[in-house]
């Protein structure tokens, strides 16, 4: 079960901002309503900042209350709106961006994204001695350091519905469908996805699978009866992917219908998996950060709450669980 590191005695900062940055995930708003309502009952101001880094760049910075942040836990998106910000790469800017900060009585930033985001927390930290800790919030699961990402959950429950509405399409018109999920450079979703959904065939990044073998996997059914097959396709680097495979199931002989779910899976209700790991880490974050610990992120590993140091998360791969996918592959007989 996880649980919230306890509050210290005498807290290390007076003052925190939170900020959401780089894609949205459903679960955000419950863990920016976790910092605030968490901060507050420690005896902290809690800032809130509109729209990722480019927002703090520009001074969009207010404070927040526990009424502030009412009704917002089962909303998708972000209350406090995202951005991805190029000129946070320059030195120069995030120095300012430190100013800005201190100038407004701030202590420390709470950072909910991804990687991207998360560099540029370790960088302003690094090089201005700001305190800064991440909290993962991406659909992609794809965050070295913790099991779980805010997002997920939901992005896997969404796209295996759309699954099941699809599949009564495949049933009564005796055909193949590829649904393409969201995964640039890993298969979480589309593993998850595919197993909770009972696909024929799974494509992920880390499992180079062929067009013949997936052919196989499809013949394979028909023999045993089967009049229609579910492939579930990560999306991949390259934009496309799906439609590739139909070009080539074509030239096979195959008639097969593509649905891309695409940006369906970032939005909607959290699940309620998610409603309650974004308000565990949100809390933490803040419960790490008056214990004067920062540069780094908190994640989940073996079902307990943990701090990562940015060193350990940034820039490392984490890849997918291979007896999972040899699951999907078996479970698809």
């Amino acid at each position: 079960m996880l649980s919230v590191p306890p509050l210290p005695q005498k807290p290390a900062i007076k003052s925190l901002a939170v900020l959401t940055s780089g894609g949205d995930a459903p679960g955000m708003n419950a863990a920016i309503r976790a910092v605030v309502r968490y901060g507050i009952s420690a005896g902290c101001e809690v800032h809130g900042i509109s729209k990722g880094y480019s927002g703090l760049l520009a001074g969009q910075i207010f404070p927040l209350m526990a009424s502030s942040v009412a009704n917002i836990i089962q909303r998708g998106g972000t209350l406090l709106k995202t951005d991805r910000c190029e000129a946070f790469h320059d030195k120069s800017v995030r120095r300012e961006a430190a100013n800005i900060l201190r100038r407004k009585g701030i202590d420390a930033l709470i950072v909910i994204g991804g990687d991207g985001s998360f560099t540029g927390a370790h960088l302003l930290e690094k090089e201005n001695d700001f305190p800064c800790i991440g909290v993962p919030g991406t659909i992609d699961n794809d965050i070295a350091g913790t099991e779980d990402t805010i997002g997920f959950d939901t992005a896997v429950n969404t796209a295996v519905d759309a699954i099941d509405r699809i599949r009564d399409t495949a049933s009564s018109h005796d055909r193949i469908f590829l649904v393409e999920v969201m995964g640039h450079s890993s298969g979480f979703i589309a593993l998850d996805t595919g197993i909770g959904g009972g696909a024929e065939t799974v494509v992920v990044p880390e499992d180079k699978l062929s067009v013949p073998k997936i052919v196989q996997t499809v013949e394979r059914g028909i023999r045993r009866g089967k009049s229609s097959s579910i492939i579930v396709v990560a999306e991949g680097p390259k934009p496309g992917l799906a439609t590739r495979i139909a070009v080539d199931l074509k030239k096979r002989g195959y008639a097969p219908k593509i649905c891309i779910l695409g940006h369906t899976q970032r939005g909607g209700t959290p699940t309620a998996h998610d409603r309650l790991l974004a308000s565990v880490l949100g809390a933490s974050a803040v419960s790490y950060l008056l214990h004067g610990k920062s540069a780094a992120m908190v994640g989940v590993q073996d079902g307990k709450v943990v701090l990562v140091p940015f060193k350990d998360v940034i820039g490392k791969k984490k890849f997918t669980d291979r007896q999972l996918l040899e699951l999907s592959k078996i479970l698809a007989i």
